[in-house]
């Protein structure tokens, strides 16, 4: 059986990063369903902390409809991620209500109309293809598991906001990270986290906190690069008003960077660490992977190759053969977002670069394919904004 996996489409992103909802650029991955038997949808398919669901949903109907097509007669499996939580909590909420559930193992294979009303509409719009829910993941091979990853940033030592959250509430539960040793235990931390972001968007648009824009941000004050970020623009003609911003935004960069080791040491003093303060995207490459493979080697997944997405960064790319990738055990799935600030001005360089998706055969191992590589940023870019 032949599987695509795509992750991180964030289908109904305030920010128009979202790709996938331009039939233009869902053309390429529509006519690669048609050489495979199944879609895996592996998380973060839908963009529910920057608003309603409601809005995410009306974003990515064009796109369901288009995959129900091409997938004709034929499987689709959808996972939940971090940013989609909500799609799998009411069948989480639903299991313990009248009695102490069994444990969660690492695949639930579900009918979308006992896991949650959204996914059931999905599973409408997606029609004539058959649709299954699996979570936290699925064996898509006896040796290949895939899942969103987001289990990760329990281990992470990074100190992004997701870090810190599930940081905070593993220390108030008193369940630190170093013991987990079953799905329930990293649900106990991340689901009360992404249950209150998702409670937030639930009525109206988030600010920059919780929609991502003030994390780039931060990061790329600190000195965060990955190879060079792309920029628009020469910066010829700045009014006065616009430089004197700019010499406030400096002043105020001097000062994040001056506190940020100091507010590094004090989140570890307060247990929600171990996190370090070095942000370079190799270790932002190797933290990820790290902890992934603790995750891995936690839930008892043993050698098989573990396909998952959630940090954006497909891989391993041609040259990546660090010991961090386990051998070619670790398969990051990449996204179907752009983000010019993770990206360079050369075409498909930037392993942040959207398109990317994993192609599971009946032997050998999992294949890293790159469905937009040749697009460009003008291309990529959505109407109305800037690359």
């Amino acid at each position: 059986m032949r599987t695509l996996i795509i992750s991180d489409l964030h289908l109904g992103s305030a920010s128009g990063a979202d790709v996938l909802r331009r039939q233009d650029l869902r053309a390429p991955l529509l006519a690669a369903l048609a050489d495979v038997d199944r879609l895996v949808l592996l998380g973060d398919i839908l963009e529910l902390r920057h608003g309603p669901l409601r809005d995410a949903m009306a974003a990515a109907r064009a796109f369901f409809e288009d995959v129900g097509r091409a997938l004709a007669g034929r499987e689709l499996i959808i996972t939940a991620g971090n940013h989609d939580h909500a799609l799998i909590e009411p069948w989480l909420i639903r299991r313990g209500e009248e009695h102490l559930p069994p444990p969660l193992g690492v695949e639930q294979l579900l009918d979308p109309q006992e896991v949650s009303p959204a996914l059931e509409r999905i599973a409408g719009w997606t029609s004539p293809a058959r649709v299954r829910v699996a979570y936290p993941g699925l064996w898509v091979r006896p040796d290949v598991y895939a899942t969103h990853g987001h289990y990760l940033d329990c281990h992470l030592t990074m100190p992004t906001l997701e870090r810190l959250s599930v940081g905070a509430m593993s220390r108030v539960l008193g369940r630190p990270a170093q013991a987990f040793a079953c799905v329930d235990d990293y649900e106990a931390v991340s689901a009360p986290v992404f249950a209150w972001r998702d409670a937030v968007a639930r009525d109206g648009r988030t600010g920059a906190a919780l929609n991502g824009v003030a994390t780039v941000g931060v990061w790329r004050a600190l000195g965060g690069r990955v190879g060079g970020a792309f920029a628009g623009g020469s910066g010829r003609g700045v009014s006065p008003r616009a430089r004197v911003s700019s010499a406030l935004g400096a002043v105020r960069t001097r000062a994040l960077v001056a506190a940020f080791p100091l507010a590094v040491a004090a989140i570890n003093r307060a247990g929600i660490g171990p996190v370090g303060t070095d942000i370079s995207a190799g270790e932002l490459r190797r933290a990820g992977l790290n902890a992934m493979a603790e995750v891995a080697a936690r839930l008892g997944l043993g050698d098989a190759h573990v396909v998952f997405g959630h940090t954006h960064r497909a891989g391993a790319l041609p040259g990546e053969d660090g010991p961090e990738w386990r051998a070619g055990r670790l398969i990051n799935a990449g996204c179907w977002t752009y983000s010019p600030a993770f990206l360079t001005s050369t075409l498909g360089e930037s392993p942040y670069w959207p398109g990317a998706c994993v192609l599971v055969e009946d032997s050998g191992p999992p294949v890293l394919k790159r469905l937009l590589q040749d697009r460009t940023h003008a291309e990529l870019g959505h109407p109305g904004r800037m690359p």
